[in-house]
């Protein structure tokens, strides 16, 4: 599983140059997180990377605090975290889930609230077809489970030949046609 490592690291550096750009200007923007604006989703984004940095370590669940601007430091330890092979063995004593579900839920944090930033500030959104093709796996597999625990939203409709970034936005509760 430690095939998804350099996965993550391009949706990390991506999201970072994503926050790093986005001005404060746009902080009360709406974003496709109905309970969150940009400000909130960017320090959303910095609890992701301090949450999966201290589920790699065995470290306990972090609590969510205000933004501090310091999203790429914080996904720069995140990424540090799970490449040590440790990382990768056995079960997550703050979620209970194998660790490499784990990867695979910051991988897809990740990509979707990095598309939920781009959307919101009107920028474009990219990823390259292996990333889209795990988030979609993904999806598929959590997709419901996620929505029982009330991670996800309810699925939303897309069509069966739209991008397989769509299809993973639809299923995990993101209309992939939002615009603020």
């Amino acid at each position: 599983m430690t095939d998804i490592l350099p996965l993550m690291t391009r949706a990390a550096d991506r999201t970072a140059h994503l926050i790093e750009t986005t001005s404060e200007e746009r902080f009360a923007l709406p974003t496709p997180c109905a309970e969150y604006d940009v400000r909130a989703l960017i320090a959303h984004l910095e609890w992701v990377a301090t949450l999966f940095e201290q589920m790699a370590e065995g470290g306990p669940m972090p609590e969510q605090g205000p933004y501090s601007g310091d999203f790429r430091p914080r996904a720069e330890r995140m990424l540090a975290a799970w490449e040590r092979p440790e990382a990768w063995e056995g079960v997550s004593s703050g979620m209970g889930l194998p660790m490499t579900v784990l990867a695979r839920m910051c991988l897809g944090d990740l990509i979707v609230h990095g598309w939920d930033l781009a959307v919101a500030t009107g920028r474009p959104y990219q990823v390259d077809e292996e990333e889209a093709a795990r988030l979609l796996e993904f999806a598929e597999e959590m997709g419901p489970t996620g929505r029982k625990m009330g991670a996800f939203g309810d699925e939303v409709a897309v069509p069966a030949d739209a991008p397989p970034l769509e299809r993973a936005l639809g299923l995990l509760g993101r209309d992939p046609s939002w615009r603020p």
